[in-house]
């Protein structure tokens, strides 16, 4: 069982769930490279997209900085997005 510091709910704490997992959860098949690409956008803009950071390359735990150094993204990708939020992940 995973060890986690923060107060769960009893019913997280009935069923054994450590409260770092989403319950409400899709599975998805990515159909093609440019679904692909729109499923990395959404991850990597998350971060901003919550507010926990100014830039996604503020985030030091994302997979972005590996891609960058691939060349797979541009290094200031995601600036000026906030205006089209709806096209990255569209929640």
């Amino acid at each position: 069982m995973i060890k986690v510091d923060e107060p769960r709910s009893f019913s997280r704490e009935k069923q054994r769930e450590a409260g770092i997992w989403q319950r409400r959860f899709w599975e998805h098949t990515l159909r093609d490279e440019e679904d692909l690409q729109r499923h990395m956008d959404y991850i990597h803009y998350n971060p901003v997209k919550h507010g926990l950071v100014e830039r996604v390359s503020d985030w030091k735990w994302s997979s972005f900085h590996r891609y960058v150094r691939m060349g797979w993204y541009d290094a200031g990708w995601g600036a000026g997005l906030e205006d089209n939020i709806d096209v990255i992940g569209g929640e």
